[in-house]
C-alpha cells in the first residue's frame, strides 16, 4: 500500500503551472505565484507538490476509516473526469449542478433522492398503467433528478471529505461544507481564495489534462485508503473473490474506456488564456 506517485514533470506536462491573466488574480494567491509570463501568472509547482501530497494523505486517511468522499466539479472541462474518477473508487459525485442545500438541507435532499428511486422503479417496471404523456413527464422528471442527484443517491448522509475543482464556481458547495465542518480538498487557481478551503492545491483548474491528473490521483488515494482499511480490519485481500484493483491497473482500464480521445492540438492551459 502506498500513496499514488506523481512528479513535478507530470504537473508541468499537464499545464498545472499556468494561472490566469495577471489582472484576474486573487491577491491571496500571492504566496503561491512564482512569477508571470506574457501577462499570465505562473504557479509555483514547488509548493504544489508538497500540498498535493498532504491532500492525498488526508484523502487516504478518510477512506481508510470508511469515510465518504464527495467529488465536486460541474464545469464542462471537469464534469466527465469527476464522474469517472468517483465511480472508479466507489465514491460519490456532483458533476452537473450543485443544488443549494445539498448538504445543509440533507433531509429535504433525501426526499428528492427517494423520489428518484421511485421513478427508477416505475421505469424498471415498464411504467404499467401509465399513459404516454405520464410516461414522458416521469421520464423528464427522472432525468432531471438524476443529473443533479444521481451521483449522491447512495451516499446515505453528508460526506466526510469533499474534493473540488474550481472553488469559485463551487463556492456554495464549499460554504455548505465549511458550515458543517467538512474538510475540503480543492484545486486553487490564481484567481481563487486559498483560505476558503482546508487543503488547497495550487494549480490550473481549467486544463483538461490537469483536471484529469488531479482526479486520478485523488481516486487512487481513495483506493489505497480502502485497501488499508480492509487490511486493518483483518480482511485477507488475497483470498477475496474480488480483490481491490491496483491504481495503475484501474487507470489503464479507465483510459481504454475513455472516449473521445483528446486531440493533440488541445493546449495545456485550457480556458485560462
Amino acid at each position: 500500500m502506498a500513496l499514488p506517485e506523481f512528479s513535478m514533470r507530470q504537473l508541468l506536462e499537464a499545464g498545472a503551472h499556468f494561472g490566469h491573466q495577471t489582472h484576474r488574480w486573487n491577491p491571496k494567491m500571492d504566496r503561491y505565484i512564482f512569477g508571470e509570463k506574457s501577462n499570465i501568472h505562473i504557479i509555483d509547482l514547488s509548493q504544489t507538490v508538497p500540498l498535493l501530497h498532504q491532500a492525498l494523505l488526508k484523502v487516504r486517511e478518510v477512506a481508510a476509516k470508511g469515510g465518504r468522499v464527495l467529488f465536486v466539479g460541474t464545469k464542462r472541462q471537469a464534469s466527465d473526469h469527476i464522474k469517472a474518477s468517483a465511480q472508479r473508487c466507489a465514491q460519490y459525485y456532483v458533476n452537473s449542478r450543485w443544488l443549494g442545500g445539498t448538504l445543509t438541507n440533507w433531509q429535504t435532499v433525501s426526499k428528492s433522492i427517494a423520489r428518484l428511486r421511485e421513478l427508477d422503479a416505475i421505469a424498471a417496471g415498464g411504467a404499467v398503467g401509465l399513459t404516454k404523456r405520464e410516461v414522458l413527464d416521469r421520464t423528464r422528471e427522472r432525468d432531471k433528478l438524476d443529473r443533479s442527484l444521481g451521483g449522491i443517491a447512495s451516499m446515505g448522509g453528508v460526506p466526510d471529505l469533499m474534493f473540488v475543482i474550481d472553488t469559485n464556481k463551487e463556492a456554495i458547495a464549499i460554504l455548505e461544507a465549511k458550515k458543517l465542518g467538512i474538510p475540503v480538498v480543492a484545486v486553487v487557481d490564481s484567481n481563487c481564495d486559498p483560505d476558503a478551503v482546508t487543503y488547497p492545491i495550487p494549480g490550473n483548474d481549467d486544463a483538461a489534462r490537469a483536471i484529469q491528473l488531479y482526479c486520478d490521483l485523488i481516486a487512487d488515494a481513495v483506493l489505497d485508503g480502502l485497501t488499508e482499511g480492509q487490511v486493518r480490519g483483518g480482511v485477507d485481500i488475497g483470498a477475496s473473490s474480488r480483490p481491490p484493483v491496483e491504481p495503475a491497473v484501474a487507470a489503464v482500464e479507465v483510459e481504454r474506456e475513455r472516449t473521445p480521445v483528446e486531440s493533440p492540438m488541445d493546449g495545456p492551459t485550457g480556458a485560462n488564456y
